[in-house]
């Protein structure tokens, strides 16, 4: 695992599991069976390895719902969420004939009386354990957290909506479970806006957590921790998840075909060609190096590294190539996991540039204007539209051209119904991409009643990128509220603000601290952010960002699911439609002059 990660949610919540679950009734030599269901699965995916679990004593992990050989003289350790499927498939393996040994039953959540009482009905003698957990909540890395639920952006945002409110209620469960986990009682705090989504969530987040230290015998009534929870909804900033990043993992999940964290690629084994791929996590140590490094920054670095093995082995040929690489990675097998992680990233960022010069370099400028209102020389951009059109004139992917229209609007708050028809057909008339923002509370007629005009920091004497100017809303909030400087009036307290955020204590998040670690954090304040309705990847680097600027405070953000620009955009399409089975936004794509 990378540096720095040691102490990050990940490895926090398996030492929970290991102690709860995978240690609880062990006993030495003894071999079990562990027995998990979808989400679960995921859970124990992102925060452990099958060498883990062997190493405690489990010899078989089987999924709950398959069909599973009987093992009769085996303990059979179940690790599952409280649904009706899964308690049934419980109660099939003990029902008629025992499948295992005993059953030791753990539940992520709380467990319904109903089906409590029909595990005791029908395999009460079976049942070792049984006992209730707080983990309903997925680890994405050390300081990001999702609630694996990207139907919820449908559920509360569209107009077929009709379990808004079970998905909030559900929401707030979750949330809780996090902060048990992290064993937090944070102030609760959420953003003003018209949409009352941050409002009600904070409400049932604050609720629930005090009914969590209530319940909960080894915390009872537990006080404020040293942390505050903040709640925003998606519509408070909707620049950052559409704008082109041109950070590594923010640029490489944008323009790149990336599934479940999977990379694929060709890499040339001599005349052949042959399919690879890579997963991109934090057991990487050189994605978790380059991941929040400007792209051009990745491309001097990560040649550089290669250039540093190639000199060990006195090679001579100093032009770096991935027929190159394969050749020696043949020649030297104990440097072959090194390079071949280093093949990887120089494949990934060499494809991030093809796309950058081909498309995306014209379209940075004139994104970057529209979104600060400014050039690169500080002048105010006077006509957004004259600054738009070249977009919509040139041959640039549909795709782009709708995220530059929407950065027009949004710099404008809106414009009229006849300027957004003229627009329209200039996008082959995918209107409800652009007009279905109003659902998130974001203007985009100028006779919407939501207008709305956010004070941002002055960054102009930080270096930055010409490209790359923008800064994501969220780092202003948490760097202000490290700082104790969020307005109450914008930002209400839904509870008492511990003692570590009444500005006695307050740090600037724009200090640097030598010596900063992750262990100096873990003693400090934590300020944990949720997003309702998706995290975009530059949101996720402020966090990082941020905590590294502060000694005394770790910054965690999380959200219902991590989105690109391209998974947004179908999301807001698919707002005015009935929830069903699952539609795809098709556009017909042109191809880039």
């Amino acid at each position: 695992m990378a540096p720095g990660t040691e102490h990050g949610l990940k490895n926090i919540l398996w030492q929970k599991i290991k102690e709860t679950v995978i240690d609880d009734h062990k006993k030495p030599g003894e071999w079990r069976i562990l027995i998990l269901d979808h989400f679960t699965t995921k859970v124990l995916s992102s925060c452990c390895k099958m060498s883990d679990l062997m190493s405690e004593g489990i010899t078989i992990v089987e999924d709950l719902y398959k069909n599973r050989e009987p093992v009769p003289d085996m303990k059979a350790v179940y690790f599952i969420s409280p649904s009706e499927k899964g308690v049934d498939s419980v109660v099939n393996d003990f029902k008629s004939t025992y499948k295992y040994k005993a059953a030791y039953i753990y539940f992520t959540d709380y467990c319904p009386d109903s089906l409590f009482n029909k595990l005791k009905t029908y395999c009460a003698k079976a049942i070792r354990v049984c006992k209730e957990l707080n983990i309903s909540f997925l680890p994405y890395e050390s300081q990001v957290f999702t609630l694996d639920n990207p139907d919820a952006f449908h559920s509360i945002y569209s107009t077929h909506r009709t379990d808004k409110d079970t998905t909030l209620e559900k929401m707030a469960e979750q949330i809780v479970t996090l902060c048990a986990t992290l064993d937090e009682n944070p102030g609760v705090r959420y953003k003003r806006e018209p949409l009352d989504n941050a409002k009600k969530l904070a409400e049932l987040v604050e609720n629930k957590l005090g009914e969590h230290y209530e319940l909960d015998e080894k915390c009872k009534g537990k006080s404020k921790t040293q942390a505050q929870l903040l709640i925003v909804d998606r519509g408070f900033d909707p620049v950052s998840p559409i704008l082109h990043e041109l950070t590594y993992q923010a640029m490489v999940y944008d323009l790149i075909s990336i599934e479940n964290d999977t990379y694929k690629y060709q890499s040339k084994d001599g005349a052949v060609a042959k399919e690879k791929q890579s997963i991109l996590n934090e057991e990487d140590d050189l994605w978790t190096k380059l991941r929040h490094m400007h792209i051009a920054e990745v491309s001097e670095k990560i040649p550089k590294l290669v250039k540093e093995i190639s000199a060990n082995k006195k090679i001579k040929d100093n032009k770096i190539t991935m027929s190159g690489l394969s050749q020696l990675m043949k020649k030297m097998p104990s440097f072959r996991k090194q390079i071949s992680k280093q093949t990887v990233h120089l494949n990934l960022a060499e494809e991030c540039m093809n796309h950058f010069q081909t498309n995306v370099e014209k379209l940075c400028k004139v994104e970057q204007d529209l979104a600060l209102g400014a050039d690169t020389e500080g002048q105010k951009v006077k006509d957004p539209m004259r600054t738009l059109l070249p977009v919509l004139l040139q041959k640039h992917p549909t795709y782009d051209k709708i995220r530059a229209v929407l950065l027009y609007l949004f710099s404008l708050n809106g414009t009229t119904e006849e300027n957004l028809r003229k627009i329209f057909q200039q996008i082959d008339n995918e209107s409800n991409v652009i007009l279905n923002w109003d659902l998130l509370g974001v203007p985009i007629r100028s006779s919407s009643s939501q207008q709305r005009k956010t004070t941002r920091k002055d960054r102009s004497h930080e270096e930055t990128y010409q490209l790359s100017r923008w800064t994501p809303v969220m780092k202003d909030v948490m760097e202000d509220a490290i700082e104790n400087k969020l307005d109450t009036r914008e930002w209400p307290h839904k509870s008492e603000c511990p003692a570590a955020w009444n500005g006695s204590g307050a740090v600037s998040a724009r200090q640097k601290h030598k010596g900063s670690n992750q262990d100096d954090r873990r003693s400090g304040s934590r300020l944990i952010v949720f997003i309702i309705g998706g995290v975009s990847y530059s949101e996720m680097r402020c966090a990082y960002e941020v905590t590294q600027a502060v000694k005394s405070c770790e910054v965690i953000i999380g959200s219902t699911h991590i989105l690109t620009p391209r998974s947004l955009l179908d999301d807001i399409q698919d707002l005015s439609k009935t929830k069903g089975p699952m539609e795809t936004f098709t556009i017909i794509e042109e191809k880039a002059a």
